[in-house]
């Protein structure tokens, strides 16, 4: 592509998870932008298939030995310095803190321009911050991811805040079909509840169910889909997960609660519900809460990270409760499941803040803003 600048992507996972799905999002744009794309990453799963949609070179970019485990950062680096010489990219950009923190040494020693990305609200060491500092910049998915680097020690100054953006078109409003009625075997009255994300800790599930079985008592036509999986191999992650398989077989919740693993059609699943649930303990900015959103479902999610600036208050545009409090959040679903017109303006209300703030032309634009105020002429070759 002549007069293209060259941008290589730096992803630590082929799966599709937020932030690789945030990525996909404004990659079309990116490109349309006259970019040059390089994607490094590993060499198997659904991000790769997923890229070879786009006219994207794909560079393998193993983490971990063939018996699994991780090879050290060390070992990473040296292992990334020979693609940055081969690729010479006028700007590379690391999609993850982890990404970032692993580049942030070698793109500052061979004086290239980078960006990296935080989709996390992490605690990290003095070592580890002075890593992401490396960055030419770095870019934050909320104001509220950007507070807490700050706070962390990180210079104000050097973060830009680029909100992901969410596919209008893929995910809109429509009537629900039944399919998943159907799929599940359930009566057509059946009320589905649905939450969607990784499985751990952080997303709340303990916390929801507990308050789906508040619900549930109040509402017999009701049934709780729990869409995603777990990708942590820690102990406590499988243990947590197997709590909640336990809790889920006790009664009143024996029977109407459904987990239903990873899904590609959430576009699809989303106007199925009647609500969507995000009982998170932290998150930076959910992008099922984007999702949802566009998609103009009723939304319950508590207020935290950078939820509230996807629906500030003067939209009323979703029901935000706090944290760590089944109580509220029984209450909150409780309200909307008997509530079919208040849930209708809420849907109504997120579909529009959606459009106004987070479709994904908008996101590309700021990403490309942030990325041609920092190659205005060609990166120092390494």
């Amino acid at each position: 592509m002549p007069g293209a600048k060259r941008l290589l992507l730096f992803c630590e996972y082929a799966t599709l998870n937020g932030g690789e799905r945030s990525l996909l999002s404004v990659l079309p744009d990116i490109i349309d932008c006259r970019f040059e794309v390089f994607v490094a990453l590993p060499g198997r799963g659904d991000l790769v298939d997923a890229l070879r949609q786009f006219n994207v070179t794909v560079i393998p970019f193993e983490f971990h030995h063939l018996d699994g485990t991780r090879l050290d950062q060390a070992s990473l680096r040296l292992r990334l310095q020979p693609i940055l010489r081969e690729v010479r990219p006028d700007l590379v950009h690391a999609n993850s803190v982890s990404t970032s923190r692993l580049s942030g040494p070698v793109v500052r020693a061979l004086e290239c321009s980078s960006v990296g990305h935080l989709r996390d609200m992490i605690r990290l060491s003095k070592a580890a911050l002075a890593d992401l500092a490396c960055h030419t910049r770095l870019a934050a998915v909320s104001q509220a991811t950007k507070n807490w680097y700050v706070d962390a020690g990180l210079a104000g100054d050097s973060i830009s805040v680029v909100y992901n953006g969410v596919d209008l078109q893929r995910f809109r409003p429509r009537p629900p079909s039944g399919f998943l009625h159907r799929q599940l075997d359930l009566p057509p009255n059946t009320q589905m509840v649905g939450t969607v994300g990784q499985i751990g800790m952080r997303k709340g599930l303990d916390v929801l169910l507990e308050a789906m079985r508040r619900v549930i008592s109040r509402h017999e036509q009701c049934h709780l889909l729990v869409v995603g999986e777990r990708y942590s191999a820690k102990a406590e992650a499988i243990e947590f997960e197997r709590s909640l398989h336990n809790r889920a077989c006790e009664l009143p919740l024996r029977g109407r609660v459904h987990f239903l693993g990873y899904r590609t059609d959430v576009d699809e699943v989303l106007p199925e519900l009647c609500v969507l649930v995000h009982a998170a303990r932290q998150e930076p900015l959910g992008r099922v809460l984007l999702e949802a959103a566009a998609t103009g479902v009723a939304i319950v999610a508590t207020d935290v990270g950078g939820t509230t600036e996807i629906f500030p208050a003067d939209a009323r545009a979703a029901a935000l409760v706090s944290p760590e409090d089944p109580h509220a959040l029984a209450a909150s679903i409780s309200e909307l499941l008997a509530d079919a017109p208040r849930r209708v303006r809420l849907g109504s209300a997120a579909r529009r803040r959606a459009e106004s703030a987070f479709d994904t032309v908008r996101a590309a634009g700021q990403l490309v803003d942030l990325y041609d105020g920092m190659t205005g002429g060609r990166a120092h070759s390494p």
